[in-house]
């Protein structure tokens, strides 16, 4: 039994380059030196800066993390709720699409309108100007414009 041997496919060639110039980027990077920066002297909180950054603290552990909260809902009740959401708005879509509704058979609602309204009667061109000439008078004209 002869086994192939594999060859070099053309096929990993685009991958190959993509990983080369990855590495070749951020080996780029390590050599920033970013413990040599200076700080701005003339920054308002330069001197409260260099103190924090040379003092001695006690690195962080894991047992710092604060636990997890018991009175926020799991993640995937957000879905159930958004879900909801989408149900709620596709059935509202659903009631008020064109032509599920129409002003047919209204005299019944028309009628009870009439019965709770009392009737004012008839409007005259006499109380349509009394009503303007006092609105008139009490409306207040807006400033001048400065300019």
């Amino acid at each position: 039994m002869y086994a192939r041997r594999r060859q070099f496919s053309t096929r990993q060639t685009p991958t190959y380059a993509v990983a080369a110039c990855l590495v070749a980027s951020l080996g780029g990077c390590s050599g920033l030196g970013l413990a040599d920066r200076t700080m701005d002297a003339r920054s308002p909180i330069a001197a409260e800066a260099a103190q924090l950054a040379h003092t001695s603290r006690p690195a962080p552990k894991f047992t710092d993390i604060p636990k997890k909260p018991t009175d926020v809902r799991p993640a995937p009740q957000y879905g159930v709720a958004a879900s909801r959401v989408e149900t709620a708005r596709a059935d509202l879509e659903a009631q008020t699409a064109p032509g599920t509704w129409s002003l047919t058979a209204s005299e019944g609602f028309a009628a009870q309108a009439r019965r709770e309204t009392p009737d004012a009667g008839p409007v005259t061109p006499g109380d349509t100007q009394a009503f303007a000439a006092a609105a008139r008078k009490r409306a207040t004209p807006p400033p001048p414009v400065k300019r």
